[in-house]
């Protein structure tokens, strides 16, 4: 099972939240720092969705995996989908959580790409933009876990000073902007996605609109599963990492996604 996380996050988003040690007592599980993110590097390049999936496919081949469930969470599912168009056999079934999908306007992503413009955004990086993203850090992790609140593991485990570090601010602002261009590429190429796709999302996501996003790639998406957890918001593998385990767990083993509507189990 591979997992792949979204902007301004790392390896750490899985592993604190519990689901990694849940899948890995019947799987192995792989999850990668996209590149930029945690301890990766990030040369000067397009780094654009597909891009990213060309890395972690040829990585997967390093590790010798001929076939993965793949998971992506919020940006990591453009990358997700991505890998599953340019690698369909190595992609066995894909799972899209709190996924964005289709281009619309957002002022975070205006707010947060300018870090990502050369030689100004260098210059930023290195002066004003860490105190800013420090100052904006616990208002910007609160929305991504509204309505729900922010679980300790989160504030306890999970290494946010490597977020505003100048290197992850680039990789950051770059998908911020790279984003809505992104989507509307992909967008035409949803429908050649041969695989069992299942999509999971929080009710009340804060960050991805869920009919704008996940509600209409369902309905776009012929024979797609569908599981909408009441309640919660964005970031669900750490808020519902049981019922997001659990669909991963139902990805791999049946083969077909079924839709259905899911209340949260507390």
């Amino acid at each position: 099972m591979v997992l792949i996380h979204g902007n301004g996050t790392m390896i750490q988003d899985f592993t604190v939240s519990g689901l990694v040690d849940q899948l890995a007592v019947r799987h192995r599980v792989i999850v990668f720092d996209r590149p930029g993110y945690g301890y990766s590097s990030r040369p000067r390049a397009l780094w654009t969705p597909r891009a990213q999936a060309l890395v972690l496919e040829k990585g997967l081949q390093q590790l010798g995996i001929g076939q993965a469930v793949v998971l992506g969470h919020s940006w990591g599912t453009l990358v997700a989908v991505a890998l599953a168009l340019q690698a369909p056999t190595l992609v066995s079934s894909l799972v899209l959580g709190s996924g964005y999908y289709y281009p619309t306007l957002r002022a975070d992503v205006l707010l947060q790409s300018p870090p990502a413009i050369p030689l100004l955004g260098d210059v930023m990086r290195y002066t004003i933009s860490p105190p800013i993203a420090r100052l904006m850090l616990p208002r910007t992790i609160r929305k991504a876990f509204e309505p729900m609140p922010v679980p300790q593991h989160f504030h306890s485990r999970f290494p946010k000073q490597l977020i505003v570090r100048p290197s992850q601010l680039r990789a950051s602002a770059e998908d911020a902007a790279f984003m809505s261009p992104a989507a509307m590429e992909l967008q035409h190429h949803y429908r050649d996605l041969t695989m069992p796709v299942l999509i999971v999302t929080g009710a009340d996501d804060q960050i991805a609109d869920v009919g704008r996003q996940s509600h209409r790639l369902h309905r776009e998406l012929h024979g797609s599963g569908f599981i909408l957890l009441p309640g919660f918001g964005h970031m669900i593998h750490h808020s519902a990492p049981f019922e997001v385990g659990q669909a991963i767990e139902r990805a791999a083993h049946s083969g077909v996604a079924l839709s259905r509507r899911r209340a949260p189990t507390r």
